[in-house]
């Protein structure tokens, strides 16, 4: 509920703000229902996470993963937190910040293959 915790509403207001460069390419693509008319929302407080990107109305998130993802005590971090997202009933879909850079159409073509949706 709104209000409830400001201090997660600034936090994430903060990190919108300063957003990654591989979040803000994928983010001109997923922004005003651009991908599928698909609603997603950035920085986005769940649980105890502020997750990178959210669609509410399919509960999936996103996360885009950089190199400081990359260390095993990282990966087991990253490896709670996506089972603590999923016990509220999300489901989460990772992608590298290379991928987003590198293949952006492909990465893309996941997304729908995992939300559901058919091909633009």
């Amino acid at each position: 509920m709104r209000g409830e915790q400001p201090w997660k509403t600034n936090r994430a207001r903060v990190l919108r703000s300063a957003t990654t460069s591989a979040e803000a390419v994928l983010w001109q693509r997923l922004r005003s229902r651009r991908f599928h008319s698909l609603k997603f929302v950035r920085q986005f407080p769940i649980g105890n996470y502020i997750v990178d990107f959210a669609c509410r109305d399919r509960k999936v998130i996103i996360e885009v993963d950089g190199a400081t993802h990359s260390e095993p005590s990282d990966l087991m971090a990253d490896e709670r937190r996506t089972k603590e997202l999923m016990s509220l009933g999300y489901r989460v879909f990772r992608v590298w910040n290379g991928s987003v850079y590198d293949n952006l159409d492909g990465v893309l073509l996941d997304l729908a293959n995992f939300v559901g949706v058919g091909l633009d």
